[in-house]
């Protein structure tokens, strides 16, 4: 529409919104301690879950979905064993891989040699490495849901959003501007504020309030306590790396190294313990409770555990002696006594088959053979022998060297090995009368069903006789060049894509028309959206979905398939 149409239904007196005034925010008093105080609790609540997070994960790696990024199930085993909400799983995982503590292995994703080094410091260096991480950070983390309503992966790969940064400069901005010794009285009424500085700052709607989800991050790392900017955010803001790290280290304890065993066959640590003493009960005990205060239980099976794992009783009862504010419990003595006992009275080995007989002597003559050592034979009793190798194999071995052992059946029964002799399969004879009726004819064999012309050599010879047909190659595959520049950008980002796709694809973007697509979400959901005003933004494809009524951003690895537009 001419912009002097506009202007003339819209009147003379239509005027664009302006405010020059920012918007008010109810405040109330806080004291600076008291935003000290809780900004500390929160912060090490934080530290504390980010680093069982990430135990968890250097545990048991994660699962990556198909369609890139760790899923609603992963996470939400990842929150189990670490006693984490679904937000603390996400804003951990999103920071550490920001930081480089994490990365994407294969299928899985697994901590790197940055977070072994990590894990061995402090809280307030670990979580000054997390904070800085999460300013600088391109996305919402803890955002689980999209615009149309579905489950979105942590680590999905979305793609950069600079609004995200600023909506996050613009909420330490409107907190630095309330008056000192308050703060807002509902954090929420920052929301309008961070719009009047930052307009194009993105603000997600769909929770009902403007900034709701990153005013929620900053209030669960600390940088915003009692609705005030606390001492964290302050040089957050200042971008005084030095300085900030004073403060992690004012607000946030150093780890403990002690726990309070109690009769109660529990262990109680109070603030975030160290990596030595939260790895010693990990081992023989079951974590229970996280945050502030730590809860871990003994049981059976813990102490069984660490004694698979090679521990002894003598070696479990000294450690934890070591890390105890007292003297060791009884009930845990005996606990650890007991377990020992009834360990280890059952073995299982592996065996691939058993040999036993009547006479010691000779079982123990072929456990010393020399030419039977790569059998892997094994005395287990006077009159029983295991190998690892196969039965036929040792059966094979064994008479090689001049002995005459048997081989018995599942049931214990003797195996007769008796040879079939070996017969030739008969001809297939030619159906009755069709050299006499395919005789002198030269058409073409009728292949409708119940035909009785059909003459399978007649059919063979005018098979191999056609002329092959063979499609053009792709370019991608040795065959001529690409048409133009905008298939060879798409065909090496849409790998999923076949040639004739990728042409019809680069087509629609080089012409401006419309055009259909099936594209997997970040969900993993196959959906088939129409597309125009299509923009090539490797690895992206900006456009306009019919579907959502809306700008979106495509990936062209997610692309599987491309029709004309209005085809499903």
């Amino acid at each position: 529409m001419p912009a002097e149409v506009a202007l003339a239904l819209r009147g003379p007196g239509r005027h664009a919104p302006f405010q020059p005034v920012p918007p008010s925010v109810g405040r109330v008093s806080v004291a600076p301690v008291d935003v000290d105080r809780e900004a500390s609790a929160v912060a090490s609540a934080f530290a504390a879950g980010a680093a069982s997070v990430l135990s968890v994960c250097s545990t048991t790696a994660p699962a990556r979905l198909r369609s890139g990024g760790i899923g609603a199930r992963e996470l939400a085993r990842i929150g189990k064993a670490a006693h984490a909400d679904d937000a603390v799983v996400r804003l951990a995982l999103e920071t550490a891989y920001a930081a480089g503590l994490v990365a994407r292995n294969g299928d899985h994703v697994t901590p790197t040699g940055t977070y072994d080094a990590w894990a061995e410091q402090e809280p307030p260096e670990q979580f000054a490495v997390l904070l800085q991480a999460w300013w600088n950070l391109a996305l919402t983390p803890t955002r689980a849901r999209d615009e149309d309503g579905k489950a979105l992966p942590a680590l999905g790969g979305a793609p950069s959003c600079n609004g995200c940064v600023q909506a996050r400069h613009g909420l330490l901005t409107a907190a630095a501007r309330l008056p000192a010794g308050h703060g807002a009285r509902v954090t929420a009424d920052l929301g309008p504020l961070i719009a009047w500085h930052r307009p194009f700052a993105d603000c997600s709607l769909r929770e009902g309030t403007p900034f709701a989800t990153v005013i929620r991050e900053a209030e669960l790392l600390g940088v915003l306590a009692r609705g005030a900017l606390s001492a964290l955010g302050i040089h957050l803001r200042t971008g005084d790396p030095e300085a900030l790290g004073v403060e992690c280290r004012r607000l946030l304890p150093s780890a403990t190294a002690t726990a309070r065993l109690g009769a109660d066959l529990t262990a109680v640590v109070t603030g975030a313990p160290s990596t030595r003493l939260a790895a010693l009960l990990d081992s023989v005990a079951d974590r229970e409770t996280s945050g502030t205060a730590s809860v871990w239980r003994f049981s059976a099976a813990g102490v069984r555990r660490a004694l698979d794992a090679g521990r002894t009783p003598e070696g479990i009862a000294a450690d934890l002696t070591a890390v105890a504010a007292g003297p060791l419990p009884q009930p845990l003595s005996y606990l650890i006594a007991d377990t020992a006992r009834g360990h280890g009275r059952v073995r299982i080995a592996p065996a691939a088959c058993v040999l036993h007989g009547d006479e010691p002597a000779l079982l123990a003559e072929l456990a010393a053979h020399r030419r039977l050592a790569k059998l892997g034979l094994r005395r287990l009793a006077p009159t029983v022998l295991i190998s690892r190798s196969p039965l036929d194999a040792t059966l094979a071995a064994l008479r090689a060297e001049g002995y005459a052992p048997v081989a018995e059946t599942d049931e214990g029964t003797v195996r007769i090995e008796k040879t079939r002799p070996r017969r030739a399969a008969a001809a297939v004879p030619a159906p009755r009368g069709s050299r006499a009726r395919g005789a002198g004819r030269t058409a073409a064999p009728n292949l409708a069903k119940g035909s009785d012309a059909f003459d399978p050599s007649a059919l063979a010879t005018r098979l191999l006789a056609a002329p092959a047909t063979i499609p053009d190659p792709a370019p991608f595959e040795g065959g001529a060049p690409f048409a133009t520049g905008t298939e060879e950008i798409v065909a090496g980002w849409a790998k999923q894509l076949p040639y004739t796709d990728v042409r019809r694809l680069a087509h629609a973007i080089d012409t401006g028309q419309a055009i259909t697509v099936e594209y997997v979400a970040a969900s993993g959901n196959l959906t088939v959206r129409t597309l125009s005003r299509l923009e090539l933004a490797p690895p992206y494809l900006e456009a306009w979905c019919h579907l959502r009524e809306d700008e979106r951003v495509f990936t062209l690895s997610r692309v599987h398939g491309v029709m004309p537009a209005g085809h499903s």
